[in-house]
């Protein structure tokens, strides 16, 4: 049997260890701190793990290791050139939360346009009874038929959220942060022209040198200040201390995050002290986090273990080598 580890089971809700217990030996933790995690693998023949780190100084003593189930996407959190060195699999699972993540970009952007959370709080407080009128015309919301959408990477989710906002009613535009992408159904121009034009603007870029605090305060005082930013991509692409000045400063209209600098967000953060906390809508990294979504996510995980034993490379991002091979480089030692 082998010896399954979890470090941050967690991160994946109420799941059933069954099809796992089927598979090995589960040891499961909820949360591994960074002072835990090498005595926690080092009898594991199988690691997952979400976003706890795993280095060569964590790793070099887990000499059963043979494979690492990212549960997730990005994997920038596993030392992928060790592992190869080491003939230790890694897989990750891409695709199962487009939906979700879809769908979240617009009901944060609907959220911001609609005004929904002061609509729900005049209810609620009382102050709609005392009104005397049948409608509240305190705060204008505003339609996306006829509003420029611009998109910031136009990936599967990029593309998805595109033709759903030209379903709206709105003219797409996007901006390619690689410049590579070439779209026929989608007008692609420069990053000032989308920050000059769009009246919505979402973000579905992963984050790399290119895009690394793309969204700072000279990016944002570009924006018209009647539009709104969502971010759905990756934290750090906006400078969030940046984006607080602009929203203090009205340079927009207001932004919603999903993703952030540091996660969970630090209690210093500048986005908790804005003045104008109606303009800031902000989610804890959940857009991803659907049952549907994180079910498939527990099934791939499943069977990228299954398919590694069976000598298959199903999602791979670290090709295998002979794990004997290191087994006979320890024995020399």
């Amino acid at each position: 049997m082998k010896k399954i580890v979890i470090l941050d089971g967690k991160t994946l809700g109420n799941i059933d260890l069954e099809k796992l217990n089927e598979i090995g030996e589960v040891d499961y933790y909820e949360f591994t701190s960074e002072d835990e995690v090498s005595n926690r693998i080092k009898d594991a023949n199988i690691i997952l793990t979400n976003k706890v780190i795993l280095n060569e100084d964590n790793m070099k003593n887990a000499n059963k290791l043979e494979f690492i189930a990212e549960t997730a996407t990005g994997f920038n959190n596993i030392d992928v050139d060790y592992a190869r060195k080491r003939g230790i699999g890694v897989s990750n699972v891409a695709g199962y939360s487009t939906s979700a993540v879809v769908q979240h970009t617009f009901a944060m952007a609907l959220g911001l346009l609609n005004e929904v959370i002061y609509h729900d709080n005049y209810v609620k407080s009382g102050e709609y009874s005392k009104s005397g009128l049948f409608t509240c015309l305190n705060r204008p919301y505003y339609e996306i038929q006829n509003k420029v959408w611009g998109i910031i990477g136009l990936g599967v989710i990029g593309r998805r959220v595109a033709r759903i906002a030209e379903a709206f009613g709105a003219k797409v535009i996007y901006y390619s942060t690689s410049g590579r992408n070439n779209s026929s159904e989608f007008e692609r121009v420069e990053f000032e022209e989308l920050l000059n034009k769009s009246d919505i603007i979402s973000i579905h870029a992963p984050l790399n040198n290119n895009t690394k605090g793309l969204i700072n305060y000279d990016a944002l005082s570009k924006m018209k200040n009647t539009a709104i930013l969502v971010n759905m991509g990756r934290g750090p692409i906006v400078v969030e201390r940046d984006l607080s000045k602009a929203i203090d400063e009205d340079k927009i209209r207001g932004a919603a995050l999903d993703v952030f600098e540091i996660e969970p967000i630090n209690e210093e953060n500048p986005l908790l002290t804005v003045k104008n906390k109606d303009k800031l809508l902000l989610s804890p990294h959940i857009a991803w986090a659907s049952i549907e979504a994180r079910k498939v996510l527990f099934e791939e995980v499943i069977e990228n273990i299954k398919a590694f034993y069976r000598g298959e490379e199903r999602n791979r991002v670290c090709i295998l080598t002979e794990i004997m091979q290191y087994s006979k480089i320890i024995e020399n030692k």
